[in-house]
């Protein structure tokens, strides 16, 4: 009855240390990567550039509207290369803030 009474006070133990060893998994999995499927490009035409600086007003108005990941723009070409979240934000909303600060903008068109 004693060996009966020992095995059965270590079966706690080792199920607490397999429950243990199974969270700690659980814990040190890493969250799956976020899907690149959700990210739209979009060009844009820039008017009023005039000047090196104006790119720099430019990306931050675009980057301040939420759901974009990144802003190029280009002086050469006056454009603005455009990344972002579809599900946040749209087209009309990037050429609104770029218009908010002086720059109307109009999606490219290939020729």
């Amino acid at each position: 009855m004693v060996i009966k009474m020992k095995k059965m006070k270590s079966l706690p133990v080792v199920l607490s240390l397999m429950m243990g060893l199974v969270s700690a998994q659980i814990l040190q999995a890493k969250p799956a990567a976020p899907t690149q499927h959700n990210i739209q490009s979009v060009l844009l035409d820039i008017q009023n550039m005039s000047c090196a600086m104006c790119p720099f007003t430019i990306r931050k108005a675009l980057q301040g509207v939420a759901g974009v990941r990144s802003a190029k723009v280009d002086f050469e070409s006056k454009t603005a290369n455009v990344m972002f979240d579809p599900q946040k934000t749209n087209i009309e909303t990037l050429i609104k803030a770029t218009t908010n600060v002086g720059y109307p903008a109009t999606v490219h068109l290939e020729k």
